[in-house]
């Protein structure tokens, strides 16, 4: 998420003093009112199973500060501070302003949000969950830091942004309560909290998820860095792997074979520079999540390269 510099406008004379001051306290009032929607403490949950939201986390920390470099063919995209500074970061944003730009793709001055960031995905987060991680991104302490400027290839960015937006985001309905237990609540994680698909689903030229290969696996995904087939295909995917097996990968990095994961993954699982992963997520939460994966249709995916998953066979 980017955050445009607001401009502000000059007040003089006492009338324009006493009307600064009653709305500086009409929307002080109001964003209480906003904040108080959400509960951190269920919020950090979320964030825990959202991996951490690692892409705004910096190797080594602060946590949200921004300024990650994600490789992609139409150049290089740099993740924004999510921290609650007021000037560089969201402390200035409302909650409703944050929840577009999560969930809807819509910045706070009403342009596209670069599609790097997955709002098409998290659109399907439940009303409840958003409010919730809302909550617990305020608790994240302030770090000053400007974000940088995307090196993008693309003309005119913002308007290609706006036309990948309407011809190409997915549009899930958030469900009024999100699943509680079992294969729903897995499938509900997995896609719209976790957003496996986003990095497991190859996608075509145009950066669109192929979703007949749905979490497929990726020979060059982010960071260039092999993403594994996490169907039940059992010469290419996991469909070897039990429930178990793979919630316990979850929680702890470790794949049946006793290997560990790696770059990206391991960060997801670990969490980056003080924050919370994958690790930190509740049993019933990760067990949820592998009965679901267990039930992906297989697909045949030979994946040839340095495996740096949650790890396939037929890997070289």
């Amino acid at each position: 998420m980017t955050h445009p510099t607001p401009r502000s406008r000059p007040w003089t004379g006492a009338l324009g003093a006493l009307a600064a001051s009653s709305l500086l306290r009409a929307l002080s009032s109001q964003a209480a009112d906003v904040s108080s929607r959400g509960d951190a403490t269920r919020g950090a949950v979320i964030f825990a199973l959202a991996g951490g939201c690692g892409c705004h986390t910096p190797k080594g920390g602060p946590v949200g500060a921004g300024g990650t470099a994600i490789e992609t063919p139409f150049g290089k995209f740099y993740s924004t501070n999510i921290t609650s500074d007021r000037r560089t970061g969201l402390g200035e944003w409302s909650d409703e302003e944050i929840d577009r730009a999560l969930r809807s793709g819509r910045l706070r001055d009403g342009s596209a949000e670069s599609p790097v960031m997955p709002y098409d995905q998290y659109a399907g987060m439940a009303d409840s969950d958003a409010s919730d991680l809302i909550a617990y991104l305020r608790t994240l302490p302030p770090v000053e830091r400007e974000d940088r400027p995307h090196q993008v290839s693309l003309p005119l960015p913002r308007l290609a942004f706006a036309a990948w937006r309407w011809l190409f985001a997915e549009r899930p309905t958030p469900p009024d309560v999100a699943p509680a237990t079992g294969v729903e609540r897995g499938r509900y994680l997995s896609d719209h909290v976790g957003i496996c698909g986003d990095c497991h689903t190859p996608r075509n030229r145009f950066g669109v998820r192929d979703g007949a290969r749905y979490l497929a696996g990726v020979a060059k995904g982010p960071r260039g860095e092999l993403v594994p087939n996490l169907t039940s295909d059992p010469a290419t995917g996991i469909g070897s792997w039990d429930e178990d097996e793979i919630a316990g990968l979850l929680k702890s990095g470790f794949k049946p074979d006793f290997d560990n994961v790696q770059g990206l993954m391991a960060e997801m699982v670990d969490g980056i520079g003080g924050g919370a992963g994958l690790g930190q997520a509740p049993e019933s939460d990760l067990q949820a999540i592998a009965a679901y994966i267990k039930k992906v249709p297989p697909i045949a995916n030979a994946l040839h390269s340095r495996d740096s998953g949650a790890g396939t066979k037929g890997e070289k």
